[in-house]
């Protein structure tokens, strides 16, 4: 049986154990969508994970689309990110940064002036977004020209190494919850009738064309991509979701990268860590609700190289330690989930300092 303390190689990434911590989108960045100090002290605290994943960060500013996210896309954000990278490596820990363009999925008073919503597809999206003047619905985005394509796969080149330059470890592209690679990918939100639309190989040609790019800039091994097939968040649909994510697969599998992230949530026609394991040769990180318990159990199957949590991670700093040693969890507040201050995301104690002197 695989132990989930045993230490795992995907790629280029050397994890001191198969603990991963999921990205999330805390919503904390400051004025100039800069990582703060209060962001950095986050992820030091969480640093006994065998890799953090980071929250989405926007390679520009049209991929921003949610309030107070961070960008990789501006020196002082990357000077920034520089102090977050220097507390993990300092506590021992790994971390990757997730390049999130929200593509439709935008609330224009989030976004900078200047900034454009751009999508495969002149199709809005009916989830609306909190902005600080309330809820409000996307916009209908402006579809991309096909010469505007590979303007944005060098977004995420030039994102991938500037993430690089400030530290990380390497890079996740992330291809669900209805952002832009996923809407390529998707049916219900890629109407196109050129090169990047209509069959499922051509959907997948974005999303594998942004990954061959990365890797050839920054090194195959230090790059992944997150998946969840047939997700329906942000609003999206795919009609043939087996065909869709066969054809990225087996088109990415050859790409030798570090690994794909899975959100494990069975559809009627697929299921997912299975489905993936047919079809990609890779390391597979396992993701969705998980226990230490179902954790483990996951990981006796093979389907899974490694497993990730998400809220566990919140109010747990030290959650490694915790597993290891049988200790009690603390139950997140979801009150305190999204924007604020140090309340709810970097006062959780750990073990040790809830010991008396």
């Amino acid at each position: 049986m695989t132990d989930i303390f045993s230490a795992v190689q995907l790629g280029d990434l050397t994890l001191a154990n198969r603990i991963v911590m999921a990205p999330m989108t805390r919503c904390r960045a400051g004025a100039q969508d800069e990582p703060t100090p209060e962001i950095a002290e986050y992820y030091r605290q969480r640093a006994g994970a065998g890799l953090i994943v980071s929250e989405g960060v926007q390679p520009s500013i049209h991929g921003k689309g949610y309030y107070r996210t961070p960008g990789i896309h501006d020196p002082f954000q990357i000077e920034a990110w520089r102090t977050v990278n220097h507390g993990v490596h300092a506590a021992g820990g790994r971390i990757v940064m997730q390049l999130m363009h929200c593509g439709r999925a935008s609330a224009e008073a989030n976004k900078a002036p200047g900034a454009e919503t751009v999508a495969p597809s002149a199709i809005a999206s009916r989830h609306a977004l909190y902005t600080p003047a309330g809820m409000a619905a996307p916009p209908v985005p402006r579809a991309l020209e096909t010469h505007e394509i590979a303007g944005v796969i060098e977004e995420f080149v030039q994102a991938s190494v500037n993430a690089r330059e400030a530290g990380f470890d390497g890079v996740e592209l992330h291809c669900t919850s209805g952002y832009l690679p996923m809407q390529f990918l998707a049916t219900g939100t890629n109407r196109r009738s050129d090169r990047y639309g209509g069959s499922p190989q051509n959907r997948a040609r974005f999303v594998v064309e942004a990954l061959e790019a990365m890797a050839a800039a920054i090194g195959a091994g230090r790059v992944g991509f997150r998946i969840s097939p047939g997700s329906p968040y942000n609003d999206m649909q795919d009609d043939e979701p087996v065909e869709t994510y066969r054809a990225l697969l087996q088109a990415t599998d050859r790409l030798g990268l570090a690994y794909v992230h899975v959100i494990n949530v069975p559809i009627p026609s697929l299921d997912p860590l299975p489905f993936v394991r047919g079809n990609w040769n890779g390391p597979v990180i396992g993701n969705n609700e998980l226990t230490l318990e179902s954790a483990g159990r996951l990981l006796a199957t093979g389907l899974v190289d490694a497993v990730s949590f998400g809220r566990l991670f919140i109010s747990n700093p030290d959650l490694v330690e915790r597993f290891r040693c049988g200790e009690a969890l603390t139950e997140p507040d979801r009150r305190t989930f999204y924007a604020g201050d140090a309340l709810g995301y970097t006062d959780y104690p750990t073990l040790e300092a809830r010991m008396p002197a």
